[in-house]
């Protein structure tokens, strides 16, 4: 009786794993993901059989989800540019980078007059906390502070 059982509770595992996989390639795009690996390839393509056109080697950097294609997004970078990349490549953990000319300052409260943490220049890439209608939580290898959201891509709705 055991074997029978064993059988059956293996084709349930299988078919909960099935419809779980089928629900995550369902999810509303766009959305923000991120870089989960030291290297990542962006294909010309949903599939390793198409060429790569980008190695990334940015772990971290926020991309919009646009589109999936069987275990394949479609992101768009910071620049605009787009390209497929293989799910598992990708984390749901939302980060930022800093975008504009210059520097700019990250304050200890959301608010301009606020004390001066640090200031961080344009492509540094940082954890994305809350966001208030201006301002943003933001943590660069965890120092911690607020950045005017207009300075961030990757934050608000993609």
């Amino acid at each position: 009786m055991q074997g029978p059982l064993r059988r059956i509770l293996i084709v349930f595992a299988a078919l909960c794993c099935g419809v779980q996989g089928a629900a995550a390639q369902n999810s509303d795009v766009p959305y923000w993901a991120s870089l989960s690996s030291p290297e990542v390839n962006m294909r010309v393509g949903p599939s390793e059989r198409f060429a790569i056109a980008w190695v990334y080697q940015r772990e971290g950097l926020p991309v919009k989800v646009i589109r999936l294609q069987q275990g394949w997004r479609l992101i768009e970078e910071p620049d605009g540019t787009r390209g497929w990349v293989f799910n598992q490549l990708l984390s749901r953990q939302r980060t930022a980078i800093v975008t504009g000319d210059g520097v700019t300052p990250i304050r200890e409260l959301p608010e301009a007059g606020s004390a001066l943490r640090w200031n961080v220049e344009a492509g540094v890439i940082g954890l994305l906390g809350a966001c208030e209608e201006r301002w943003c939580e933001f943590d660069v290898d965890g120092h911690r502070g607020w950045i005017a959201r207009d300075r961030l891509w990757g934050a608000g709705e993609p």
